[in-house]
C-alpha cells in the first residue's frame, strides 16, 4: 500500500505464525480469515475456477505465497471441469484425453453431493473415487460382515463391542474388540483385523471426528454426514461417509481413512 516501514516484511510465514496461535490458545482455526484462512485463497464454482486457472489474478489480489498461504479449488455441487481438472493435476492424477470423462465425474460427484456427501472437506476420499474411477485403485480388504453391541447397565455402566469379518485376498480375519462407544469399538476392531497384513497402519491417528446431521425436519430418522480426519507422522488426510446411520456413516469414513493410507504408502 506504499506504506514505508523500518525493517522489509517478510509475511512468508504468517499462515503458519497464525495457526500456532490457534493451536497454543487451543481453539479451531477461523477458516475464513482474511489472508491466513484456510478459505482465503479458495475458489468454488465452476466458470469462476476456469478464469483462475488461465490468471488468479482475477480474483486473487495478491500470491497466496506472499501470506504463506496456498491456493484451493474445492469440488462440490457447484463444480465444474475445470475444478476436476485442477485437482486432479494437484494429485499427479493424468485424465483420460476424453472430454466426456470429466463431464460424467462431475455429473457423478453432483449425484453423490445431493445425497449428502461433501468433498471440500474429505480431499482423500475424493482421490479414492477419481482414482477408482480412472481404474488406478486397489482393493487392500472388504468387509463382509459388521456387527455392533451397545450396553448399558442399572448402575451406569456401558459397553461397547464390534465384530468383524475382513475379508484381505483370499483370507478372511474374524475378530472382535470393545471400546469407548460404538466408533472407537470399530475402529479398533478394523485396525486389529488388518495389523497382521498391513502393519503400517499402526501409525495412524485419529486428529478429529465430525457428525452433521442432514435434513433435521426427519428428527432423529435424518441422515447424517461423517467427517473423519487423520494423520501419520508424514501427513493428515480427511474422510467422508453419508447414511441414514451414523454407525455405518463412521465406519464409511473409517474404511476410506485406511484405504487412502495404504494407497499411498503401497504408490
Amino acid at each position: 500500500m506504499g506504506w514505508k516501514t523500518k525493517t522489509d516484511l517478510n509475511l512468508k510465514n504468517l499462515t503458519s505464525l497464525a495457526n500456532f496461535v490457534y493451536e497454543m490458545i487451543n481453539i479451531s482455526p477461523n477458516t475464513r480469515a482474511p489472508f491466513v484462512g484456510k478459505s482465503a485463497f479458495a475458489h468454488k464454482g465452476g466458470i469462476h475456477v476456469s478464469s483462475v486457472l488461465k490468471d488468479s489474478r482475477m480474483y486473487e489480489h495478491i500470491e497466496p505465497t506472499t501470506v504463506g498461504n496456498i491456493q484451493r479449488v474445492i469440488v462440490s455441487d457447484l463444480s465444474g471441469q475445470s475444478n476436476i481438472r485442477y485437482k486432479a493435476e494437484k494429485l499427479g492424477i493424468k485424465l483420460p484425453d476424453d472430454k466426456g470423462f470429466n463431464k460424467r465425474f462431475v455429473q457423478f460427484l453432483k449425484g453423490l453431493e445431493y445425497k449428502g456427501f461433501q468433498f471440500d472437506g474429505a480431499e482423500a476420499s475424493f482421490e479414492l473415487l477419481l482414482r477408482a474411477e480412472l481404474n488406478e485403485r486397489t482393493s487392500f480388504f472388504k468387509i463382509t460382515y459388521a456387527k455392533v453391541n451397545v450396553m448399558f447397565g442399572d448402575n451406569g455402566d456401558e459397553y461397547s463391542e464390534a465384530v468383524l469379518k475382513v475379508k484381505v485376498g483370499d483370507e478372511i480375519e474374524h475378530t472382535a474388540a470393545d471400546g469407548i462407544g460404538p466408533v472407537n469399538a470399530l475402529d479398533k476392531a478394523l485396525r486389529k483385523a488388518l495389523m497382521r497384513f498391513y502393519p503400517e497402519l499402526g501409525e495412524i491417528r485419529l486428529i478429529d471426528y465430525k457428525v452433521r446431521v442432514l435434513g433435521e425436519g426427519d428428527g432423529t430418522a435424518a441422515k447424517v454426514r461423517v467427517l473423519i480426519e487423520s494423520g501419520d507422522h508424514d501427513s493428515e488426510w480427511s474422510t467422508v461417509g453419508v447414511s441414514d446411520n451414523i454407525i455405518q456413516a463412521s465406519l464409511q469414513a473409517l474404511i476410506d481413512s485406511i484405504n487412502y493410507k495404504l494407497f499411498k504408502r503401497n504408490s
